[in-house]
């Protein structure tokens, strides 16, 4: 395989981290996730922006995707330049400068019958 797959810009327009957990942490912590594959034979300089109802982005949010690996970037981890907040809602953009495959998830664990939804993001370039 050549490595050439995948895009450069993704966006994930429904973002929402849950305010409270049930279970075990951090296994079973309420959290959205970027999952991402870099399937090049470079690694991946990855920058996320995240955009607001209410105000103005914050980020970018700078992480490294090795070559020929795969990274799940938990959004409740990010932290620099600030937190994303809890119980609001978000979308985010994510820029790279080769191509990655990014994918959506969120566990919503909070109640024990747990919610877990998953969706590829939007591929632009």
């Amino acid at each position: 395989m050549n490595g050439m797959i995948g895009r450069m810009r993704w966006a994930i327009a429904e973002g929402y981290i849950p305010g409270w957990s049930h279970g075990p942490e951090p296994e079973m912590t309420s959290h959205e996730a970027a999952c991402i594959l870099n399937a090049t034979n470079q690694d991946a300089h990855v920058e996320i922006r995240i955009y607001f109802a209410d105000r103005e982005p914050a980020g970018p949010y700078a992480i490294t995707v090795p070559a020929r690996r795969t990274r799940h970037v938990r959004f409740n981890d990010l932290t620099d330049p600030e937190p994303i907040p809890k119980s609001t809602d978000y979308a985010s953009v994510i820029e790279s400068d080769v191509p990655i495959v990014v994918q959506h998830t969120r566990l919503d664990s909070r109640q024990a019958d747990n919610a877990l939804i998953t969706t590829i993001a939007y591929a632009d370039t």
